[in-house]
C-alpha cells in the first residue's frame, strides 16, 4: 500500500514595490539613468526572494528630482496611498536615504509602515525590518543620513555666506530690473528705466497704494522668469508688499545683502544712492505715520514739506495748549533727537511762516516773471514725461514683438491646452491696451499746457477763492502747489519749491469753477 506524501504548505505572496529617487535632474535624460539602475537592483533582489513568495508590483514609484528632506515627493505619496490600501506588503529601496533623509519623516512612514504590516527592506546594506536587529540597524543607519544631510545644508548655507561677502549673486529668481547671464547679474535695458520710475512714482506720490494703482494702470507687472524646467515665475500685478520690496532691495544701489549684513555687490547700480535714501527715510517716516494720507487733524499746510535747511531734516507739526488758548509750531526734527541747542532755530510759529507760504502762492498771479518761470518748469517736466512715455511705449512694442514670436513657437508646438498659450495671449492684450493708453496720454500731454494768459487770469482772484474753502482744502491746495518749503533759522530766510504741474492743476479747477458759476 502506497502513503500518501503530505503536501508542502504554500507559500503566501509577499508584494513588493521598489521606490527610486534622485535628488537632481541632471542625468535623468539619459537612456539609462539613475533611477533604472536603482530599479535593476530592487527587481534582482526580489527575484533572489522568490523562494519566499515575493512578486515586483508593475507599478513604478520614481521620484526624478526631488529632495529627501521632506516628503513633498508625487510618487511616494503614491506609494504611501497603495500601502494604506493594503496593496503593498514589502517596500524595497535600493538605499535607505532613497526614502528619506529626515529622521521625524522616517519615524512617520514607519508608524504607517507597521501599522498595515509592511516590512522595509534596503538592498545594498542587507536588512529588513521584519527583524528587531533590522529596524535597530535602520534606526542607526538613518541617524547618519539626516547627520549628512544637515552637514550638506551647513556648507551650502556657508557657501552662500561666503559669496554674498564678496558681493556675489548667489542664484534664486532676478529681480526686476536685472537679468542673468553666466550665474552673474546684468542690468536690463528694459526694466531698468521701470525700475528707476517707480523710485521717483514712489517720492512723488509719497504712498505705496498709490504706485500700485498707477503701475497696475500701466499694465506693468513683477519680475517674470523661465526657470531651468521651463516653468514661468513672476509675472503677477504690483501690490503693496510687492512695490516695498523693490523699494527696499539694496541691490538696485549695488549692494548685496546678507541677512543684517550689508555688502558692496558686483551687479551695476540702477538707482542713485541719493535717490534710495530718501525712498527709506519717506518709507520709515511713512511707516510710522501712516504716510501723507492719514487725517491731517490740526489742517497743518506745510505738514511733510517744511524742512529745516540748516540741519537737512524735516520739520514737524506741533501744538501746546495754554488755558483755552492752542498755539501750533513746527519744530526741527534732528532738535527733537540731539537737544535744542543743536539747531540755531529749533521751532517757528506755525501761523507766522504758514500765512507767508499762502501770500507767496497769491503772489504767484500777480507777478509775470513768476508765471513765465513756473509754466517754463511745466513744459519742461511735460517734455520729461512724454520722453518716459515714449520710452515706456518703445519697451512695450519690444515685449509685443518677443510676446508674438513665442505666441508663434507655442502654436507650433500644437498644444491647445499648453497654459503658457493663455499667459501670453494675456501678456499681449495687456500690453496693446497699455500702448493705446500711452498713445491717448502723450496726445493729452501735447495740448495740455495752459499759457500766460490762463494762468493770470485763474489766479488773478485766488485770493476770493482761498477765503472761500474749507481748512482741509486749504491743505490740499498746498499740497498740490508747494513741493518744499526750506528754512534757514541762520539767515532767517525763507524758500519755496513749486511743483508745476500743481500750478496746471489749479488753473484748471479755477477755470472750471469760473464756468460753473457762470
Amino acid at each position: 500500500m502506497k502513503t500518501k506524501r503530505a503536501k508542502a504548505p504554500a507559500v503566501p505572496t509577499v508584494k513588493c514595490a521598489i521606490y527610486t529617487r534622485k535628488s537632481t535632474e541632471e542625468g535623468l535624460e539619459q537612456e539609462y539613468n539613475s533611477l533604472d539602475a536603482q530599479r535593476d537592483a530592487g527587481e534582482a533582489y526580489i527575484k533572489s526572494q522568490l523562494h519566499e513568495g515575493w512578486v515586483c508590483s508593475a507599478n513604478r514609484y520614481d521620484d526624478g528630482g526631488f529632495t529627501g528632506a521632506n516628503m513633498d515627493r508625487p510618487a511616494l505619496r503614491r506609494l504611501m496611498a497603495d500601502i494604506e490600501a493594503g496593496k503593498i506588503d514589502t517596500v524595497v529601496v535600493y538605499k535607505v536615504d532613497r526614502l528619506s533623509r529626515s529622521l521625524l519623516d522616517f519615524a512617520r512612514m514607519m508608524e504607517t509602515f507597521e501599522k498595515h504590516k509592511v516590512s522595509f527592506v534596503s538592498v545594498t546594506q542587507a536588512f529588513n525590518t521584519a527583524s528587531s536587529m533590522g529596524r535597530l540597524v535602520l534606526n542607526v543607519l538613518l541617524s547618519f543620513a539626516q547627520f549628512e544631510r544637515e552637514m550638506i545644508s551647513e556648507r551650502t548655507r556657508d557657501k552662500i555666506a561666503a559669496a554674498r561677502r564678496k558681493g556675489k549673486w548667489s542664484g534664486g529668481m532676478p529681480i526686476l530690473g536685472y537679468g542673468v547671464e553666466q550665474t552673474k547679474l546684468v542690468v536690463d535695458p528694459v526694466e531698468a528705466p521701470m525700475v528707476r520710475q517707480i523710485f521717483e512714482m514712489y517720492l512723488e506720490q509719497q504712498s505705496l497704494l498709490a504706485v500700485v494703482t498707477e503701475l497696475n494702470a500701466r499694465g506693468w507687472r513683477t519680475k517674470q522668469w523661465k526657470t531651468k524646467k521651463g516653468d514661468v515665475r513672476g509675472g503677477r500685478v504690483f501690490d503693496k508688499v510687492a512695490i516695498y520690496n523693490l523699494l527696499t532691495n539694496v541691490a538696485y544701489v549695488g549692494k548685496i545683502k546678507y541677512k543684517d549684513e550689508v555688502h558692496e555687490g558686483e551687479q551695476e547700480a540702477i538707482v542713485d544712492a541719493g535717490v534710495f535714501e530718501r525712498t527709506q527715510t519717506l518709507l520709515a517716516r511713512n511707516g510710522r505715520s501712516g504716510g501723507r494720507a492719514v487725517r491731517n487733524k490740526h489742517n497743518a499746510l506745510l505738514r511733510g514739506i517744511l524742512h529745516c535747511s540748516t540741519c537737512g531734516c524735516g520739520m514737524s507739526h506741533a501744538f501746546t495748549d495754554k488755558g483755552s488758548r492752542q498755539y501750533r509750531y513746527y519744530v526741527c526734527n534732528h532738535a527733537q533727537k540731539r537737544g535744542w541747542q543743536t539747531c540755531p532755530s529749533p521751532s517757528i510759529p506755525a501761523g507766522e511762516i504758514e500765512r507767508f507760504v499762502v501770500d507767496q502762492i497769491k503772489a504767484v498771479g500777480r507777478d509775470p516773471q513768476v508765471i513765465k518761470e513756473t509754466l517754463a518748469q511745466a513744459r519742461r517736466q511735460a517734455e520729461d514725461q512724454i520722453e518716459q512715455q515714449t520710452a515706456e511705449r518703445d519697451r512695450l512694442q519690444t515685449r509685443l514683438r518677443a510676446d508674438h514670436a513665442e505666441l508663434s513657437r507655442l502654436a507650433a508646438l500644437a498644444r491647445p491646452n499648453d497654459p503658457r498659450l493663455a499667459d501670453t495671449h494675456d501678456r499681449l492684450r495687456e500690453a496693446e491696451r497699455r500702448v493705446s493708453e500711452i498713445d491717448s496720454e502723450l496726445a493729452a500731454l501735447d495740448g495740455d499746457l495752459v499759457d500766460d494768459a490762463e494762468v493770470a487770469a485763474a489766479m488773478a482772484d485766488f485770493d476770493a477763492v482761498w477765503d472761500s474753502l474749507a481748512p482741509r482744502e486749504h491743505a490740499r491746495v498746498v499740497e498740490l502747489l508747494v513741493e518744499r518749503v526750506a528754512y534757514d533759522g541762520n539767515a532767517g530766510s525763507i524758500s519755496i519749491t513749486f511743483r508745476p504741474a500743481g500750478i496746471k492743476t489749479l488753473t484748471g479747477e479755477l477755470m472750471q469753477r469760473e464756468v460753473e458759476a457762470a
